[in-house]
């Protein structure tokens, strides 16, 4: 049976979920209509929020979203790199890294957008977000063939289009091999 302290922090920590769900509800809702104001609110909550939970990893990458969506990248990057540093769930730590690595690249900070999509591709080898995200990081720094050996591949695992589907044997061979030409059989 749990003792006063085990409930009364049960409690506080279920209270804490509920704010955090809510201010996460009210950052999606501000993000989706472009909203200052909402953005703002709910980024403040948010920092509230962390004030009481100052190693919660979770609050910390929320806050860092909220920033972003704000249009205000510069400051998202620290709390993206702290909830990282602090230790992030799985789908979280995904969305933290192409969050902090298509920021650094929106930044022109390239080199640590490649850096930082790269571990992300590594750790998330099937999220397609973060391949792409890394793939324009790569054109960035002069990476155009893996770039496009990048986007070429994901096109073709996911698209429907006929045109494509009928040519992909050849896609997926040039995606890796686009400097070689075929030599003239004359």
């Amino acid at each position: 049976m749990a003792d006063e302290n085990e409930v009364e922090t049960m409690t506080e920590n279920n209270e804490a979920h509920e704010r955090l769900a809510k201010a996460i509800e009210l950052r999606e809702y501000g993000r989706a209509k472009q909203d200052k104001v909402i953005l703002s609110e709910a980024r403040n909550l948010l920092l509230e929020l962390l004030e009481q939970n100052p190693e919660n990893a979770e609050i910390t990458y929320q806050i860092g979203i909220s920033y972003d969506n704000a249009g205000l990248s510069d400051k998202a990057i620290p709390y993206y790199v702290k909830a990282i540093d602090q230790g992030l769930s799985q789908s979280s730590l995904a969305r933290c890294l192409l969050g902090l690595g298509s920021t650094y690249r929106l930044l022109g900070q390239y080199h640590h957008a490649v850096e930082t999509l790269r571990r992300g591709v590594t750790e998330f080898p099937d999220h397609r977000g973060l391949q792409i995200f890394y793939a324009m990081a790569l054109y960035n720094i002069g990476e155009h063939k893996k770039a496009m050996e990048l986007v070429l591949n994901n096109l073709m695992e996911t698209t429907d289009d006929e045109t494509l589907q009928y040519f992909k044997r050849g896609i997926s061979f040039y995606a890796q091999h686009l400097d070689e030409t075929w030599p003239s059989k004359e």
